[in-house]
């Protein structure tokens, strides 16, 4: 049965794994070379630092995802607004571990009184993604052009937000 959950320390070589794979072979992100775990764990103790999830989807004692929120931009008027990133293992693509974890991080997101979360997806050919945020509830608001150049072609960024909770129609407490 899948589980979604915090991560936890003891994660971190299954995480930098995901990662790597997308890093090396995908147009998700637009690193070019995959972090080590040690960057990893200081990525991960730093979205945590600032009060905000980071979760995993696992399996059998296998994590088979990870999915986490981070702030837009630093500046404090953009406290409410997070950016959310999601990797799923290869051999797990397509089996709703992406769902659920999106899924579990839009509701952490919310409980956590954010009343945004965006969704920068690297790629514009990246149907996987973009499929999945639409279904749950992501709206797509822009697409740039051409903003990285990886594996031998140019890539587009596109653009989704979703309003959490009250979203904008009230004052934040």
């Amino acid at each position: 049965m899948l589980q979604i959950r915090p991560s936890q320390d003891g994660d971190i070589a299954a995480i930098t794994t995901i990662y790597a794979h997308h890093v090396l072979h995908g147009t998700g992100t637009f690193e070019i070379d995959p972090p080590i775990e040690a960057d990893m764990a200081q990525r991960r103790a730093d979205v945590l630092a600032r009060g905000l999830p980071w979760l995993v989807a696992e399996r059998d004692g296998q994590v088979l995802g990870f999915a986490y929120a981070n702030w837009f931009k630093p500046r404090p008027a953009y406290r409410f607004t997070a950016e959310d990133s999601i990797y799923v293992a290869d051999t797990a693509r397509g089996s709703g571990v992406g769902r659920a974890l999106l899924q579990a991080l839009v509701e952490q997101a919310q409980a956590d009184g954010l009343r945004k979360l965006i969704a920068v997806i690297g790629d514009s050919a990246n149907a996987g993604s973009i499929g999945l945020h639409r279904a749950l509830g992501f709206t797509e608001v822009g697409v740039l052009r051409a903003m990285g150049w990886k594996h031998g072609a140019w890539r587009d960024i596109v653009l989704m937000e979703k309003p959490l909770g009250a979203a904008d129609s009230t004052a934040p407490e």
